[in-house]
């Protein structure tokens, strides 16, 4: 099958980049695969963090990538889809992930519709951006309605694009493939530990640290935490927005010995740094789609603990591999955490963790994306 495949990759950073990059190598395993990438994603201006540059010294690649679009030349956007339509794919996908790419996308795909019978995928990992407002809802609707088929890493999502574009919409809810190809060198939690210079129960809170996240709430409970048991909470992400008010906090909540911060985005011959040396992954999301350091964590065999909302719920089984508590509740997380943090339940979550790992392969996504798996299987909600 002949698959033109659009998104970023290296040299841009992040999640989406390096899933579209692992996407693309799955589905050259079987396909013929045309991978269309940006010369230029963000304007400098428009970028909240550092750099949208990928630091690595052992960065996540693929060969044979058109570098093509710049986000803010539209010419650019009229040679992409020419080069499309010269390919004659029978399938495109697109990622969907901020309105920020609206015109981009829409200007090409509204092109190639006029002389293509190519279906259209769209692989939704925000169906609604975390930060948006009626216009961006407004004009994702627009995006979205071009789909000939969307697919989402979660049910909770599925149904949100169902509310926005109707319920006769073909949608199939797939699943957020694990994250373990792209960290570099692995670690024993002990040499992990020793590297970093720390001991006792470590907690790991990692990626961007940004609002909907909930660090805030993970940082009223720790207190709760400490009293009982030696903790100390790796706080490891690049800070979009005010970190000075967690700083506060930390104080306000005498946990300043309790906390480590590394306020920077984690190369990929980090990662596996950070998440050996940890005992659990903490995610006290206040809203969430999917999230790759859910996956990432299983990747390296630990298990999370996670509030119940977007697809979170949907990977972490309570109890089994992970623990699930209700959102904005710093209680219920401080009690999650210590029991999990018990040697014999630190073990069985652990072990569990471990095996959910290999549930959720590229090759199966792949199939999902191109639509060969049957309907009764691919999870349509």
């Amino acid at each position: 099958m002949k698959i033109v495949l659009i998104g970023p990759t290296y040299p841009f950073r992040g999640g989406i980049a390096h899933y579209t990059t692992l996407l693309c190598k799955a589905l050259r395993k079987e396909h013929e695969v045309k991978f269309i990438s940006f010369k230029r994603q963000y304007p400098k201006l428009l970028f909240p963090g550092k750099s949208d540059r990928d630091p690595s010294k052992n960065p996540l690649k693929i060969e044979g990538v058109d570098y093509l679009i710049d986000s803010i030349n539209p010419l650019t956007w009229i040679t992409a889809a020419q080069a499309i339509r010269d390919f004659i794919p029978e399938k495109i996908i697109i990622p969907w992930w901020v309105s920020f790419w609206i015109p981009q996308f829409w200007s090409i795909l509204t092109i190639i519709k006029r002389k293509l019978k190519a279906e259209i995928v769209i692989i939704c990992h925000n169906v609604i951006e975390h930060e948006s407002n009626f216009l961006k809802k407004y004009a994702t609707k627009a995006i979205l309605s071009k789909a000939d088929r969307l697919i989402t890493h979660s049910r909770a999502e599925a149904f949100k694009l169902k509310e926005l574009l109707g319920n006769d919409i073909n949608v199939i809810s797939g699943f957020l493939p694990t994250y373990k190809d792209v960290t570099g060198k692995r670690y024993s939690k002990e040499s992990a530990r020793k590297k970093l210079r720390i001991s006792g129960n470590i907690l790991l809170f990692f990626g961007l640290i940004r609002e909907y996240k909930g660090l805030s709430i993970l940082l009223d409970a720790l207190p709760m935490v400490v009293r009982e048991k030696e903790v100390i909470l790796l706080v490891v992400g690049e800070f979009w927005g005010d970190k000075q008010k967690y700083f506060e906090q930390i104080h306000r909540n005498q946990i300043f010995n309790n906390v480590r911060i590394v306020d920077k985005y984690v190369p990929n011959e980090e990662i596996g740094l950070y998440f050996s040396a940890a005992d659990i992954v903490v995610q006290p999301y206040l809203s969430a789609t999917g999230s790759a350091v859910c996956q990432l964590a299983y990747g390296f065999d630990r298990p999370v603990i996670a509030t119940n909302v977007g697809s979170l719920q949907e990977v972490i089984q309570d109890g089994i591999n992970g623990r699930i508590v209700e959102p904005n509740n710093s209680q219920a997380l401080a009690k999650a955490i210590l029991e999990s943090l018990e040697p014999h339940s630190l073990i069985v979550l652990s072990d569990n963790a471990a095996e959910t790992k290999e549930k959720f392969s590229w090759e199966n996504m792949a199939v999902i994306v191109t639509g060969m798996l049957s309907e009764g299987k691919q999870g349509t909600t």
